[in-house]
């Protein structure tokens, strides 16, 4: 649902992200009152009595947090609210844990430093759905950005107990349930891992659970280790860009370090270097997905393993899992989707056959203890996965190639072009019919498909005969079209293919401006 007006911020699943600034099309006190206002509402209408709140380094992001605490507990509801920076997964798993009706996070995930963002998590401890999205939105809609019930001031609640701050024991048990998703490798005491948090809120939490799992040598660049919205070392805290990455890999190349690993700042994302063969080998997001099915389904004991993914991401990982006997959901783009597949099998009583929720956005989770992916256990996760590896001799990097060899070379490139959404529609009218010589076999329109059992969604999809395939969407975030692209032959046909897409594009969006 659309705000008012152009000037004003539009609520969606994703919550609120803009540039911190003044006034109503900027994230400031008044507009995360109005949000919260208009949340509160929605909250006592579906009669809930609590929420859960958590915020990370970003600049103003303690104050938004008090802010929306003040405004929460003067409405009656009751807030536990974290006292430091924490994760977005330490968000999910709180919602869970104190049954509350709601939590807000307040990050803008891997933006750069001008954003900051206000995300609301449904009782189920996942992202709110499309439906919750449009409910809370009338309400926030008739809500004041400056009137509502005095808030009486966060230490006043704090001492009338309206507002509670989340205890230490609540952590231990969050630690408890991702150790408990450890594959049980066993870390050899001369593994080093060199670990950033970018500035953000993995320093409280990464390096512990490496501890946990009996990793004994964390170097890190120590500049990243301090909490700081400004990110002043580094242009993008996305780990998904290499650049993102190069103050971890010297501070590894320094320690000889086995592995490199980078969190985004609500530490929901992590990125991943490996060293082979004398240097170190960016690994992407589709690459450890796939390697996670296979250790896990290889290594743990799941009785009908399910594995559920986005449907942009590698469908190398489907023929991985299906080696294994286990079933693959694809779900549309975004981890609340694959939230709520785990929430219908743990309602079926089937949770345990989760055996892993990935997307090609550096995004994993395994166990059914949050509702979103967690940069945390992931870490973890890729740390065992490396030593299993080093224990065999082999790299990160050796493992993918095994896989490639057994089932062809899969390599991805994403596009992104700065144009309406509503390219997609055009292109919808008049679909090409190939990409130079590479003939497309089956389009798929998400807005009318039935066969997927997926909901609408502007997202199409060109399927080829070998595997190949693109897939467009317009971004939810942002305003530009992303496009996906696979390739599944070898270098030289892949590359042939790439280029040919990426031609089409290239002249059929400048032709559309």
């Amino acid at each position: 649902m659309n705000a008012k007006n152009k000037w004003e911020l539009t609520f969606g699943t994703g919550g609120l992200r803009a540039f911190i600034g003044e006034g109503t099309n900027a994230l400031n006190v008044q507009t995360i009152a109005r949000a919260t206002r208009g949340l509160c509402k929605y909250i006592q209408k579906t009669k809930g009595k609590s929420i859960c709140i958590c915020f990370d380094n970003r600049i103003n992001s303690e104050l938004f947090a008090h802010t929306a605490a003040e405004i929460c507990a003067a409405s009656g509801l009751k807030v536990y609210i974290s006292r430091e920076l924490a994760p977005t997964p330490f968000l999910s798993f709180c919602v869970r844990r104190y049954n509350a009706a709601a939590g807000i996070m307040i990050t803008a995930s891997h933006n750069p430093a001008k954003y900051n963002g206000y995300k609301v998590y449904g009782a189920d401890g996942g992202q709110i759905t499309n439906d919750a999205a449009e409910k809370i939105t009338k309400f926030i809609l008739k809500a004041s950005y400056t009137k509502g019930a005095k808030t009486g001031g966060f230490e006043n609640h704090i001492k009338a107990g309206k507002i509670e701050y989340i205890p230490g024991k609540v952590e231990a048990e969050y630690f408890a349930a991702v150790e408990e998703q450890a594959v049980g490798e066993k870390i050899d005491k001369n593994f080093v891992v060199a670990y950033t948090s970018l500035h953000g809120t993995g320093v409280r939490f990464v390096p512990k659970i490496l501890e946990l799992i009996g990793v004994t040598r964390i170097v890190s660049p120590k500049a990243q280790l301090i909490p700081d919205g400004n990110f002043p070392t580094c242009k993008s805290p996305n780990p998904e860009k290499p650049e993102a990455m190069a103050e971890v890999l010297d501070v590894a190349r320094e320690n000889n370090a086995d592995i490199a690993l980078a969190t985004d700042p609500d530490a929901d994302r992590v990125g991943v270097a490996v060293k082979h063969k004398g240097e170190y080998v960016l690994m992407t997001g589709n690459e450890i997905g796939v390697l996670l099915v296979d250790y896990i389904l290889h290594n743990c004991n799941i009785v009908n393993p399910v594995i559920i993914k986005t449907i942009v991401t590698s469908t190398l990982g489907d023929r991985v899992a299906k080696q294994y006997g286990a079933t693959v959901i694809n779900t549309l783009t975004g981890f609340k989707y694959i939230g709520e597949e785990i929430g219908k099998l743990e309602a079926k009583g089937e949770a345990s056959r989760f055996a892993l929720g990935f997307e090609e956005s550096y995004g994993y989770l395994k166990g059914a203890y949050v509702r979103d992916k967690d940069a945390v256990l992931a870490c973890m996760l890729v740390c065992e996965l490396a030593s299993y590896y080093k224990r065999q001799g082999k790299t990160l990097r050796d493992g993918i190639e095994a896989i490639y060899k057994q089932y062809g070379l899969y390599e991805h490139k994403l596009l992104s072009f700065e144009v309406s959404g509503a390219y997609v529609n055009s292109l919808r009218q008049t679909p090409p019919t190939d990409f130079g010589d590479f003939k497309i076999a089956k389009v798929t329109d998400y807005q009318t498909q039935t066969e997927l059992n997926l909901p609408r969604a502007d997202v199409l999809q060109f399927d080829f005969i070998n595997g190949n395939q693109v897939i467009i969407r317009p971004s939810g975030t942002e305003p530009l079209v992303k496009i996906y692209i696979t390739a599944t032959a070898n270098k030289i046909q892949n590359a042939k293919f790439i280029s040919r897409v990426e031609e089409y594009f290239k002249n059929a969006v400048s032709g559309a401006l």
